[in-house]
């Protein structure tokens, strides 16, 4: 995705967002690119502060663009870890739009998993036992994680014990993201 598609996605996310919680949807033309299928994320951080405030996605490339990205957005508004959004809000944060590939699965050996991990590029899903955890490439890097740092706190997310990643019966997918997010609210988009 270019830099003009990815501005025009996090301004889309924000309509979206305006309109789940009561404000207008302005809405604009958007490009054939958006009707091909993607997976996406929506996180809304406080502003000064950036602290999270909301964060829900489609992992999976199910849907064209648009339609998860309106998916992500509003669903962002009613992250179950945070009170709903309101629109008096709005002003006080910001909007980042990840654009996903598609997840693949980990071909890696686990013992060589910690030297193949990129912090900052590879986004990773861990699923077994019944759970399921997500973290965007982004996180490690901003919570000054390493790779162990990281496999864990993906295991944290999905409610699963310590060290599981390194178990055989635990799957784990990998995908990279572009990001895009709004240096503060309602201004300029910078692709990360």
């Amino acid at each position: 995705m270019d830099t003009e598609e990815g501005i025009l996605a996090v301004k889309t996310a924000r309509d979206f967002i305006s309109s789940e919680t009561g404000g207008p949807f302005i809405g604009s033309d958007l490009p054939k690119s958006f009707n091909s299928n993607s997976g996406v994320f929506v996180t809304l951080n406080t502003f000064p502060g950036n602290e999270l405030r909301g964060c829900i996605g489609i992992p999976e490339p199910i849907y064209p663009l648009y339609e998860s990205l309106e998916y992500a957005a509003r669903s962002a508004c009613h992250d179950p870890r945070f009170m709903d959004l309101q629109f008096s809000e709005l002003d006080d944060i910001t909007v980042e739009v990840t654009i996903l590939t598609k997840p693949q699965i980990v071909q890696v050996d686990r013992d060589s998993l910690i030297d193949w991990i990129i912090i900052g590029k590879h986004g990773l899903i861990i699923e077994g036992r019944g759970k399921r955890g997500l973290l965007l490439p982004q996180v490690p890097e901003e919570l000054g994680w390493d790779q162990i740092g990281y496999l864990e706190g993906l295991c944290r997310k999905a409610g699963l014990k310590r060290g599981s990643w390194r178990d055989s019966d635990i799957k784990l997918y990998s995908f990279e993201g572009e990001v895009f997010s709004e240096i503060e609210p309602y201004g300029p988009v910078e692709r990360r």
